[in-house]
């Protein structure tokens, strides 16, 4: 048995100090993992602004009809689609597949401010950004101090 399959096959990266992990025997057990290979690398950012929630996916390739960004029961923002893979001919070669292709699907869970009633979407050069408004922050109410009679 060689070092690497110890290892897992893992590359060594003197940069990365996460690449030199050890090889875990449980790795996969009982269900095994999912690799990066196995679906469709969609990053997405979340961040929160003074004024709203915006989420923004990076989709190359896509349309927007390929596209689904749902709000389930006012909690829950969805974003899924499916990036088809390209069709083979018999007279082609393949020399290498790196791009991904399937079905990709995100959901959070929104936060009490956010006014689901509001969300937008849209989408330039391969950026899908979805925004959702925030409600303004509520004042705090007067305090009045109430003197305790005897």
């Amino acid at each position: 048995m060689s070092i690497t399959a110890f290892l897992g096959n893992r590359r060594p990266n003197a940069f990365d100090p996460f690449s030199l992990d050890i090889w875990d025997p449980f790795d996969g057990f009982p269900f095994p993992s999912i690799t990066s290979n196995d679906r469709p690398s969609t990053r997405i950012d979340w961040k929160e602004t003074p004024t709203a929630h915006v989420f923004k996916a990076d989709v190359p390739g896509l349309r927007k009809e390929e596209l689904k960004v749902e709000v389930e029961d006012g909690k829950v923002l969805q974003i899924s689609g499916e990036r088809s893979k390209e069709e083979k001919s018999a007279g082609d070669t393949w020399h290498r597949i790196e791009r991904s292709s399937g079905k990709f699907s995100w959901r959070f869970k929104l936060p009490d401010d956010a006014i689901v009633q509001d969300v937008k979407a849209s989408m330039e050069s391969g950026v899908l950004t979805v925004t959702l408004p925030k409600e303004a922050e509520k004042k705090n109410a007067d305090v009045r101090s109430i003197q305790i009679s005897d």
